[in-house]
């Protein structure tokens, strides 16, 4: 009996196919990533890449250059991830305490997820503005929201580098490879 199951001849549709739905179900894990911080988005888009072309071979359509490009979009992501906080900062006013205090509260903010990735540089970028360059509360609250800004900008950043990678993967697949 296994002998008759394992010749079966469409065990090929079968595993194209479900590889397909497991790329398709790690692509929108992926994009979803990319709005909530404790999952990280483009990282498991990459993955999903991999993966794909590591179950299809040559007939999955990824040719290298997609995985240089997607690693490079995700290098471009999490440096914007790490300065956009201190970019709002500055972008606001702030000196270039608030920035380093920005950078330091959205690395202190990863162990408050979520909220924390906000919280982190607006609390870092207020206190470094009060406490080092002596600024009052008011320009410290400003370097702080600008710092808030920036981080939330990066959310969006993420987002649409999370798209682009999700359409060089099918505009790859689809159009130039195979």
């Amino acid at each position: 009996m296994w002998e008759t199951i394992s010749a079966w001849e469409g065990w090929n549709e079968v595993s194209a196919a479900g590889a397909w739905l497991i790329t398709a179900c790690l692509l929108l894990i992926g994009l979803v990533g990319c709005f909530l911080p404790v999952i990280p988005g483009p990282l498991i888009i990459l993955i999903a890449v991999f993966f794909h072309w590591f179950v299809l071979g040559q007939e999955s359509g990824v040719e290298w250059w997609t995985f240089v490009a997607l690693v490079a979009l995700i290098v471009a992501s999490q440096i914007y991830d790490v300065v956009s906080g201190a970019a709002g900062s500055r972008w606001f006013g702030g000196t270039r305490w608030g920035a380093i205090g920005a950078i330091v509260g959205a690395i202190a903010g990863l162990f408050f997820l979520p909220l924390g990735l906000i919280f982190g540089p607006l609390i870092g970028a207020c206190a470094f503005e009060l406490l080092f360059a002596q600024q009052d509360v008011r320009k410290a609250a400003v370097s702080g929201v600008g710092s808030a800004v920036g981080a939330l900008s990066a959310v969006l950043v993420k987002v649409l580098i999370g798209l682009v990678m999700i359409a060089w993967f099918l505009v790859d697949v689809v159009f130039i490879g195979t």
